[in-house]
């Protein structure tokens, strides 16, 4: 039995290991993409506005973050942080009271 598995199992292992090897390359791989990193600083004026799609789009842009996360009145948000996404707070009558990254 021993000797009718041992060639077989030679001949799977050196097939794994050959495979291949001389022939491929490495692909070339794509740059990251650059990260874009919040700065809340330049959208502060927009607190006191009205909360629309708009300013959302301006406050965005502003700030360089790569995504919007809006804070409705008495909402619980996620304490994750993310460089790329500015969060914006509004109050019961839709005005921005905060801005800040993360």
């Amino acid at each position: 039995m021993k000797r009718l598995l041992a060639p077989l199992l030679a001949i799977s292992l050196a097939a794994c290991g050959s495979y291949g090897a001389a022939e491929s390359t490495p692909a070339p791989q794509a740059p990251p993409a650059a990260e874009r990193v919040c700065d809340a600083a330049p959208a502060q004026y927009h607190i006191g506005h009205d909360a629309t799609e708009q300013m959302g789009a301006a406050i965005l842009k502003e700030s360089g973050a790569q995504t919007l996360r809006w804070g409705a009145p008495n909402s619980a948000w996620t304490m994750d942080y993310r460089p790329d996404r500015v969060n914006v707070r509004y109050d019961d009558k839709r005005k921005i009271i905060e801005i800040t990254c993360g």
